[in-house]
């Protein structure tokens, strides 16, 4: 699956934050959900905009900007 399919940036939408395409639905959103324990079938029931690919799309977006993180040392 290609995330890009399903993620956008557009400064119009959301001030350039990444959604889903076609919705006002932060990919920030659907990261905290999961993280506060909302299960993908509960966000499909809270969000019928969504569906499980584009779930699936947010995690992949989500885990290339972790792999293309760089970490800086800061000595103090």
């Amino acid at each position: 699956m290609n995330y890009k399919a399903f993620i956008v940036s557009d400064h119009r939408v959301m001030l350039g934050k990444p959604v889903i395409k076609g919705t006002r639905l932060s990919v920030e959103l659907i990261l905290r959900k999961l993280g506060e324990g909302v299960t993908m079938n509960q966000l499909l029931e809270m969000y019928p905009a969504l569906n499980q690919e584009s779930i699936q799309a947010v995690l992949q977006y989500a885990a290339e900007l972790v792999a293309n993180e760089e970490s800086l040392e800061i000595a103090s």
